[in-house]
């Protein structure tokens, strides 16, 4: 499980717990420290090699794979295996089935047993791990540049010749449901967070909690997962990634040895052409808590895709709103008028569609009633008030801080190709972001502000574990 604090989608295989903090980057993936407010931003030299995909090779085999490949000086490579299928694709009535294959890609295989994958990775000291979200299902090592040809033909096993058996489906679909236990059920704000999909679309399919729910799960049948694995697991639904050190010629014969012979399957990538409309009017929900002790409340925003223009704009946005204790969010509900002990604000962009997500957690004898309009108020202002040049910049610095400390590993830069290719459409989008945000001003922050944020409808959630609080509308 990946840690996120307001969307609560299954990302890393092994268990974590999640988190509820202040808020990550679009751009960058790990929470920074605010930093000295007087922080002065300067326009970066991208011409660097560590700062420059300028290497980035492109090539489409002939079943549709598409191959992206960048090398980088050192003794390690990165080899990640993207599926363009994610919980939006789940079938109806089969929420969780994109999570559940996350899990069952480390089972056996026509040639492999099971968590033979860990042994080639673990053992020679590298690692794995693989994550779902709304878009995209990833699969991802690191290992030394040795022994990147046995990854690449274990990878081409998973995707042609996975065992798809009831033994493997029963064992993986009850660590699946544990995991929906520990992280939606058992978590204090579990509850609150896995709404918000369902809360702020209205007809996409991004409704669907990428986590699935036990009900679901235990309706599956055999038929139901080995349908939804030859549906989408597949040479032509997928990008496969190799940065790091390796050689090109080399490289390019190992990829078409043991990907170019997977067929191309002749029926369609079934996809779903609901387009989620523009909300017209404010909701208000109120939900019940059953074990946090202290209430919440959410406000959810139409935003746009990934693809947008305006992505990087939310992401300094969102750094503006929730990037550390200096941010505006904590300055304001924290510290200042204490009525809050955590707070936060994340702009959920996918690939068609997105939520702007702001939460405050009540502090000490608070209602969550009480936390809706002060959260709302300090969100608005980014809208309506000047924003200082010194705190412009210190927001800028923090992103790209962030952006450039994770293009110096190969499975960094691999993300971010991984991102780009996936949510905006074009792996070279991983070059210009720096770029993009380098160049935004007060006034990008503020357009898209305005647009969706003061013009836009609000969604109001608010969770408590008073006798009062039903489930429903308010």
């Amino acid at each position: 499980m990946r840690k996120d604090p307001v969307r609560l989608a299954p990302a890393r295989r092994r268990l974590l717990k999640a988190g509820v903090g202040a808020g990550a980057t679009l751009l960058a993936g790990a929470g920074w420290g605010a930093g000295p407010s007087s922080a002065t931003f300067r326009p970066l030299s991208l011409h660097a090699p560590l700062l420059s995909l300028a290497a980035l090779r492109t090539r489409v085999l002939d079943n549709g794979l598409e191959l992206l490949t960048v090398p980088t000086e050192g003794s390690t490579v990165s080899v990640q295996v993207w599926y363009r299928v994610g919980g939006k694709d789940d079938p109806a009535g089969r929420s969780g089935f994109a999570h559940l294959f996350e899990h069952m890609m480390f089972k056996r295989t026509r040639y492999m047993a099971n968590e033979q994958f860990d042994r080639m990775t673990e053992d020679v000291g590298g690692s794995n791990n693989a994550f779902t979200a709304d878009d995209m299902t990833a699969y991802h090592c690191v290992v030394p540049a040795n022994h990147l040809e046995p990854i690449l033909w274990a990878e081409a096993e998973r995707m042609s010749n996975l065992t798809v058996d009831q033994a493997n489906f029963d064992s993986e679909r009850a660590v699946v449901k544990e995991e929906y236990r520990q992280t939606v059920l058992a978590d204090p704000y579990g509850r609150l967070f896995n709404a918000v999909p369902g809360l702020g679309y209205q007809r996409h399919p991004y409704r669907r909690p990428v986590i699935g729910n036990i009900e679901e799960l235990d309706a599956a049948t055999l038929r139901d997962v080995s349908d939804f694995h030859a549906n989408y697991y597949r040479p032509d639904n997928a990008v496969l990634i190799i940065a790091g050190a390796f050689d090109a010629k080399r490289l390019d014969a190992a990829v078409d040895r043991y990907f170019g012979s997977i067929r191309r399957p002749a029926a369609p990538i079934p996809r779903s052409q609901l387009v989620e409309p523009r909300r017209m009017r404010d909701e208000s929900h109120t939900l019940a808590a059953s074990s946090a002790s202290m209430p919440a409340a959410l406000l959810i925003w139409q935003g746009p895709k990934a693809g947008s223009v305006d992505a990087s704009a939310w992401a300094l946005a969102q750094a503006l709103l929730a990037q550390g204790d200096s941010s505006r969010l904590f300055e304001a509900l924290v510290f200042r008028d204490q009525l809050a002990q955590s707070v936060g604000f994340e702009a959920q962009l996918n690939a068609e569609a997105g939520l702007l997500v702001a939460h405050a957690i009540g502090a000490p004898g608070r209602k969550a009633a009480a936390l809706v309009q002060p959260l709302a108020r300090e969100v608005q202002r980014l809208a309506e008030e000047p924003i200082r040049p010194e705190e412009l910049n210190k927001a800028k610095t923090q992103l790209l801080t962030a952006a450039l400390i994770k293009r110096q590993t190969p499975q960094g830069l691999g993300e971010l190709l991984g991102t780009a290719a996936l949510l905006r459409g074009d792996a070279a989008a991983a070059q210009r972001e720096l770029q993009e945000l380098q160049q935004l001003t007060v006034s990008d922050v503020q357009r898209v502000m305005r647009r969706d944020v003061l013009q836009g409808a609000r969604v109001n959630v608010m969770y408590s574990s008073e006798p009062s609080a039903a489930l429903g509308r308010a």
